[in-house]
């Protein structure tokens, strides 16, 4: 057996069987967090907490706030060099680039509305609002530097949407052991029909995370900010990958048992143990670079998943089936249909999008360049 395989197998078992042991052990009924479609809600929230929400927006600001400023230093500098023309010109948006607006358009119009000659459609209007997204990011793109995933590298661009599928699902299943979403209005779909309009809904995921993440890499503030940024000197690093997979794992374990205080997990575990585990097998970790001072990728890959956030929930806001949300400690202050502080979320999950596309890429790899994860040249 490769050493690969073994990974994937010990990643399998720790992301998968560790959650149902956890609420197995707790002799609670593993049929409630298997069925298809999910529609039992067997998680009782806790109720908005001033305490709760304080202790976490002190958290999140000790982890943002010294980015924020980074950013906001470096854009005053870089600005005035954009009206001195020390950075190259935008091209023009190309022709598909303006298709895919107007598409986007009409895409928003029948989502949001509700014409009785559409109504047989009004469910899957997602996928080609998202798709329309997509192809705008990439036109975005192109107008910047010349290229983008659409037009360099679009086999491995259409090779991240079933993959994206697949990653979705994953987060789907974590979400049955605290259940801070659910959907609406698709009570009426057969398990096939679920299966189905999810799926192609959640392949568009990865394609829109590692798009924007493209786009905001050829942006000079991030370039010029984060490298050189902070270095991180990473002293014994199997004692600290075996302390943080000790540490994913046990709260993967108890995240079912404990679904009010460990819910943020969902987007965090996952994480860490990939990065532990890539230690442990001596690889190289996903962003690796950041020891070294350079967090391009890490900012980018955070920024771009919250982005495209913003425009999940937006667009879910008024579209007919759709996901509502249940935060325990934190359900106030919305924003669309989430919950302030749950936009903090998107920021690890861009980071578990990029170690998606790193694996996706790893596959076609050409002389010996990560073609979803590429190493930014520095920036004039």
């Amino acid at each position: 057996m490769t050493r690969t395989l073994q990974k994937f197998l010990f990643l399998g078992f720790m992301l998968l069987g560790l959650p149902l042991l956890g609420v197995l052990a707790a002799g609670k009924d593993a049929a409630i967090y298997l069925e298809f479609p999910p529609s039992t809600q067997h998680v009782e929230h806790a109720p908005f907490s001033w305490t709760a929400f304080t202790v976490y927006s002190i958290l999140i600001m000790v982890f943002t706030l010294p980015f924020i400023v980074r950013l906001v230093q470096v854009k005053m500098k870089v600005i005035p060099a954009l009206e001195k023309g020390q950075f190259s010109s935008r091209l023009r948006l190309p022709w598909w680039g303006w298709l895919a607006v107007a598409c986007g358009i009409v895409s928003w119009t029948l989502a949001w509305s509700r014409f009785s000659w559409f109504q047989p459609l009004q469910p899957f209007t997602f996928l080609p609002l998202w798709l329309s997204f997509i192809v705008v990011v990439n036109a975005l793109t192109q107008r910047r530097k010349g290229s983008c995933l659409l037009t360099e590298q679009p086999l491995k661009l259409l090779i991240l949407f079933p993959f994206s599928a697949l990653f979705w699902w994953f987060f789907e299943y974590l979400n049955r052991f605290v259940q801070n979403w659910h959907y609406v209005n698709v009570q009426d779909f057969t398990p096939l029909e679920y299966g189905l309009h999810a799926t192609l809904a959640f392949s568009t995921v990865l394609p829109s995370v590692l798009s924007v993440r493209e786009w905001f890499l050829t942006f000079p503030a991030i370039q010029k900010a984060f490298a050189p940024f902070v270095s991180i000197p990473l002293w014994k690093p199997k004692i600290h990958a075996w302390l943080l997979l000790i540490g994913s794992g046990l709260g993967l374990f108890f995240m079912g048992i404990y679904p009010n205080h460990l819910f943020a997990l969902l987007w965090v575990a996952p994480l860490t143990l990939l990065i532990s585990t890539q230690i442990l097998f001596g690889e190289k970790p996903l962003f690796g670079s950041i020891f070294h001072g350079d967090w391009r990728l890490f900012v980018a890959s955070a920024l771009a998943a919250l982005f495209c956030g913003w425009f999940w929930e937006m667009w879910n806001m008024h579209s007919e089936a759709r996901w509502v949300y249940t935060i325990p400690h934190v359900e106030r202050f919305r924003i669309f249909e989430m919950p302030l502080l749950g936009y903090a979320g998107y920021l690890p999950f861009g980071l578990q999008c990029a170690a998606a596309g790193d694996l996706v890429s790893s596959h076609f790899r050409q002389n010996n360049t990560n073609l979803f994860d590429p190493a930014p040249k520095p920036f004039p």
